[in-house]
């Protein structure tokens, strides 16, 4: 019904008894409703009841057809883990055997201290062995070349004795001092023998020296001697120029160095205008002097090398030293070709300098320093000759008076 008041449609209201009979319509068809859902289930539990027995044999079925498939996979894996194990089992047998077979061969051989200390011992025995042979070859050397000391007297009743001169071939080689003593001819071939005995020396022993003996104008198989620094980093080795180890009488023909074609004539140097007899003559005077002192060094540097210490004030008596070299109790042992090995020429422990052997090697020590390294007398600036005192000799060559210091003579 609608309400006067607000013209609102309101909530239609009941009695009792209108409610009590729509309470038992209600009852009435949930108990209709009941009856039928109850014969549906009772009916559909009893077709339920007989298809179970199928229908769990089915899913039994499904069942054990997925464990069949999982099994099926497990064994895969099983079977790829082992074959993968198979072959990783194969290798370790493998590298096992060859381990076996290693450390059998490794118990065959001696132990590897035994080894070493047994090769130490042969390289030892060969490096005597060496040393002897040096030794014998050496000593034959010496007596073929017939290196003696001839002169001299020992020291009696408490006067000194005299030192008397060494010899070579029969030959005396002076000290630096005393070669203008002596004829070209006669230092020529004394320097001569003294080269050859060196070489054949060094080769024995298998040491290589700081400065290279070369030959030229070779004329039936004699050659004229030249020296000059090899390969090296040291302070000798900026002397590169070849310088003469011979003496002419006649000042006016001077031998080419081996670099040069022996056609050719020395270049005139400033001193050719202003001296034109006495400057040539000089000039060679002084190259041989530069020459004559790399060859003491060489004999220095080979008494070091067989455990011989040559003073400076010893430095001008080769022959000398080279005899104290043979009668070394090092001889032959150490060397550039065998083992034990020397170091390259010149290591740090051979102290001696080549320009103290050339100062006091040379006629004028002061005169003598200033000649640059790489470049022979002939070459070097000579305008300061004119301040020098020479004097000409009868022998045809010129000697050069000291200035203010003393040689080895």
């Amino acid at each position: 019904m609608e309400c006067k008041n607000c013209e609102l449609r309101q909530r239609q209201y009941y009695c009792a008894n209108c409610l009590r009979n729509h309470l038992r319509d209600f009852r009435h068809q949930i108990h209709h409703f009941s009856s039928d859902r109850n014969d549906h289930v009772t009916r559909a539990s009893r077709a339920f009841k007989s298809i179970e027995s199928g229908r769990l044999l089915r899913a039994e079925i499904a069942r054990v057809d997925h464990n069949l498939d999982h099994l099926a996979d497990s064994l895969a894996k099983v079977r790829r883990d082992c074959e993968s194990k198979r072959d990783r089992l194969r290798t370790l047998r493998e590298t096992l055997a060859q381990r076996r077979r290693t450390l059998n061969a490794a118990r065959l051989l001696p132990p590897q201290s035994q080894m070493l200390t047994k090769e130490s011992q042969e390289l030892s025995v060969l490096s005597q062995t060496i040393a002897r042979a040096r030794s014998g070859l050496v000593q034959e050397l010496v007596e073929v070349f017939h290196i003696v000391e001839v002169g001299g007297r020992p020291a009696v009743g408490g006067r000194p004795g005299a030192r008397g001169e060494w010899t070579v071939g029969g030959l005396v080689l002076p000290v630096p001092g005393d070669v203008r003593r002596y004829p070209p001819d006669h230092i020529n071939a004394v320097i001569t023998h003294t080269i050859h005995f060196l070489g054949l020396l060094t080769f024995y022993l298998g040491i290589k020296l700081p400065f290279e003996v070369s030959w030229s104008c070779r004329r039936f198989g004699v050659g004229i001697p030249w020296i000059g620094a090899g390969r090296g980093s040291e302070s000798w080795a900026k002397w590169t120029a070849k310088h003469p180890l011979h003496l002419t009488s006649n000042p006016s023909s001077t031998p080419s160095s081996p670099s040069s074609s022996p056609s050719r004539t020395p270049p005139a140097s400033l001193a050719d205008s202003e001296a034109p007899e006495q400057a040539p003559a000089h000039g060679q005077n002084q190259s041989f002097t530069t020459g004559l002192a790399m060859l003491l060094y060489n004999v220095c540097y080979l008494a070091h090398s067989q455990g011989v210490e040559i003073p400076l004030s010893q430095a001008g008596d080769a022959l000398s030293n080279l005899w104290a070299v043979c009668c070394s109790g090092e001889l032959g042992r150490r060397s550039h070709s065998t083992t034990p090995l020397l170091l390259p020429p010149t290591p740090p422990s051979f102290t001696l300098d080549f320009a103290q052997v050339l100062q006091a090697t040379a006629a004028s020590p002061a005169r003598a320093a200033r000649i640059r390294p790489g470049r022979s007398a002939q070459e070097a600036g000579i305008s300061r000759m004119r301040s020098e005192r020479i004097v000409e000799e009868e022998d045809g060559w010129d000697v050069v008076e000291l200035g203010g210091e003393e040689g080895f003579g």
